[in-house]
């Protein structure tokens, strides 16, 4: 019972540290590692993660991949597989999903992406600014800091959905019309003042 609630106190502090580092920059998240690591004077030696080391009482050490926002590991090219992307358009919302979850990047650029694709062993889109602008255009992607772009919620719930068809554009619908209903409610709300005075 005991092991029990230490492994779950132990999940959850790794879990608010790997989201209080997930939007920091990589140097600067080396820097504060680094630091921990000093400061706690801790021994990395070992090969093993020890996070949730004991299994339903066994007593035995497992290894385990590293897992960073709630994802396992896998490489951007194992990843597109996975999400079978159809379009340069999905193509490069499954890359900056990928750049967000994956490598802690939520702001990037084009060539961001273009590099990405190249490490994910892709063929050339024909045209990255070209898609990366009818991505946002689409509301994949909004605005992010100094000219740069990040995944929107609809993006970043399009690319889970993949590789299913259905279920992503079930995403598009929902957004679509949330999208929708603002201009519909303000519409009756400009009404009303008219129906008073007629009446």
């Amino acid at each position: 019972m005991e092991i029990e609630r230490t492994k779950s106190e132990e999940r959850e502090v790794l879990q608010q540290v790997l989201d209080a580092l997930a939007p920091v920059e990589n140097e600067a998240r080396n820097r504060i590692v680094k630091t921990v690591i000093t400061f706690f004077d801790l021994d990395l030696t070992g090969s093993r993660v020890p996070i949730g080391d004991e299994i339903e009482g066994r007593g035995s050490q497992v290894e385990r991949q590293p897992i960073f926002s709630g994802h396992r590991t896998i490489s951007p090219k194992d990843f597109m597989l996975e999400k079978n992307p159809s379009t340069d358009v999905e193509r490069v919302v499954c890359l900056a999903y990928y750049l967000a979850h994956y490598k802690g990047q939520r702001h990037f650029k084009t060539s961001d992406i273009s590099m990405l694709n190249t490490e994910a062993a892709q063929r050339k889109l024909s045209n990255a600014a070209f898609a990366v602008n009818n991505a946002a255009q689409t509301g994949y992607f909004v605005p992010g800091p100094g000219g740069q772009k990040q995944l929107s919620a609809m993006g970043e719930q399009y690319v889970e959905a993949l590789p299913d068809r259905a279920a992503a554009k079930a995403v598009l619908e929902r957004f679509r019309h949330r999208r929708s209903r603002p201009a519909s409610v303000a519409g009756k709300k400009r009404k009303q003042p008219s129906e008073l005075s007629d009446s």
